[in-house]
């Protein structure tokens, strides 16, 4: 697949909603000023949409969001996040199991434990407060609109990223991500390409810097 460099950029990328993106996410989102989130698409299973990977100490878990019959045939905001079971409860457990012990959890616990404890009817709604709590974290500032209507390919003045990012360690990912290790709270190997937390809670302040030297070159 073709790679893209910052020297060669358009104006703004477009990009579907993931649960707490990953690395490769932020990196694709990092150089430009404004994302058009897919807000008219059809909602794809199997996918980062509703889930995230985290790294714990028996290694790496993968966090799901349960939802009520999403069918590719659905719009992406019409779809139902299942509160018949206890997801938040669970992946909230997970983090501060996870992570209580990072160097940069307490700084951060409190504003991810208010959304993960409130009442949340559709996963676009609760994808788009993630992700913006997370550039906020970064201190990015990032214009997010909405597309209207879906359109298989868009202008030359932005860049596609809708579909382009695959599950971890998929060679696609390598169009926007290149791993650069950092310290990580568990295992003396490095686990690339897990959730934005993990580098967040690590590393703070620095995160953005790993994620620059992350670019693919």
């Amino acid at each position: 697949m073709e790679k893209y460099h910052v020297g060669q950029l358009s104006q703004g990328i477009r990009i579907e909603l993931h649960y707490l993106p990953s690395l490769t996410y932020f990196t694709a989102l990092l150089p430009f000023d404004t994302v058009w989130l897919e807000a008219a698409e059809h909602y794809g299973k199997q996918s980062y949409r509703n889930r995230c990977y985290v790294l714990t100490a028996n290694g790496i878990d993968r966090l799901t969001v349960p939802v009520r019959n999403g069918t590719h045939k659905q719009s992406i905001r019409d779809v139902r996040i299942d509160d018949r079971q206890a997801w938040t409860d669970r992946h909230w457990r997970c983090l501060v199991t996870a992570y209580s012990k990072a160097p940069f959890f307490e700084y951060y616990a409190d504003e991810l434990e208010a959304v993960f404890r409130r009442k949340w009817v559709f996963l676009f709604d609760l994808n788009l407060e993630l992700l913006t709590l997370c550039l906020k974290w970064l201190r990015w500032q990032k214009t997010l609109s909405m597309t209207k209507a879906f359109e298989k390919q868009v202008g030359s003045e932005v860049l596609d990223a809708h579909g382009q990012i695959a599950d971890r360690n998929d060679e696609q990912n390598g169009r926007f991500y290149h791993p650069v290790s950092y310290q990580q709270n568990f295992g003396n190997v490095f686990v690339p390409d897990l959730s934005i937390l993990d580098l967040i809670f690590c590393q703070g302040t620095a995160a953005t810097d790993v994620l620059k030297q992350s670019l693919n070159p």
